[in-house]
């Protein structure tokens, strides 16, 4: 009987040996989404400087400090803008610091769409802006300034 209670034991053993040597697979899945972003780096500026009514009817751009951005790498992006703090209709306007009722109109115009090349390829934005010399003949002299806001989206 001691050989068969070995024996049974033994194959007990061995069957637990067996089955804790079963094994299976499984996969697991691994996911994100990269959501497209983009940011300004910097702001800009555009400075007409010093401009002279007796000069019309010739046009005067200014000088530009480029804004800079980012966007995910392949987003596509889209800037816009709030036509300024005095804006009449779709006309930018800078207003007078000494007399509120003069307004000197502007151009302002920028590429609106692209793509982005990631954060470590920064887009700079390329502004043109112009005044007409013919619209600071009826205005008074003194400094004029405006704030353009803009947006951009992915």
């Amino acid at each position: 009987m001691k050989k068969t209670l070995m024996a049974v034991v033994a194959v007990a053993v061995v069957a637990m040996a067996g089955a804790a040597m079963a094994g299976g697979t499984t996969t697991v899945d691994v996911t994100a989404n990269v959501v497209g972003t983009c940011k300004f780096n910097s702001g800009g500026s555009v400075a007409f400087g010093n401009l002279d009514p007796s000069l019309a009817p010739a046009a005067v751009s200014g000088t530009v400090v480029k804004p800079q951005f980012w966007c995910t790498k392949n987003a596509p992006y889209t800037i816009s803008d709030d036509i300024g703090s005095h804006e009449s209709g779709l006309i930018f306007r800078m207003q007078s610091a000494d007399v509120a009722t003069d307004f000197l109109p502007y151009t302002f115009s920028y590429t609106k769409t692209g793509t982005g090349g990631g954060k470590s390829s920064p887009i700079d934005l390329t502004i043109t802006a112009q005044v007409s010399l013919d619209d600071t003949i009826n205005i008074a002299a003194g400094a004029y300034t405006d704030i353009v806001t803009l947006t951009i989206t992915p």
